[in-house]
């Protein structure tokens, strides 16, 4: 099943964070939980983990801002696809990994079984 990474959340948006950083053998998902090669105690939660989205953040030099409406959006360019990319979210990781995915991934990705 295709999903819009403008609406990707929990473990799903945790995966596909994962899916853009690590190798594909290194993405466990388990229990509903993510798990990348580096980080197989506590699982890999950039989208609600500061210490594992903050780095993504500042090496993708992500830019976050509060909207009037009252939730985050995120913005960023993206070299691979030579595009501007714009998400918003509940919280400021979730938009700023929103952005990430759709930077790395374009606007929809394809989840695993798991995940539906």
């Amino acid at each position: 099943m295709k999903v819009k990474t403008t609406e990707l959340t929990r473990a799903a948006l945790n995966w596909a964070v994962a899916k853009c950083i690590y190798e594909p053998d290194d993405v466990v998902i388990c229990d509903g939980r993510v798990f990348a090669y580096d980080d197989a105690t506590n699982g890999f939660n950039p989208s609600t983990d500061w210490e594992q989205g903050g780095p993504i953040i500042e090496r993708e030099k992500l830019c976050i801002t509060a909207s009037v409406e009252g939730d985050w959006t995120a913005f960023c360019v993206s070299d691979e696809m030579d595009m501007q990319w714009i998400c918003r979210g509940p919280t400021p990781l979730i938009a700023a990994m929103r952005c990430y995915v759709a930077s790395k991934m374009g606007d929809e990705i394809e989840l695993p079984e798991e995940l539906k």
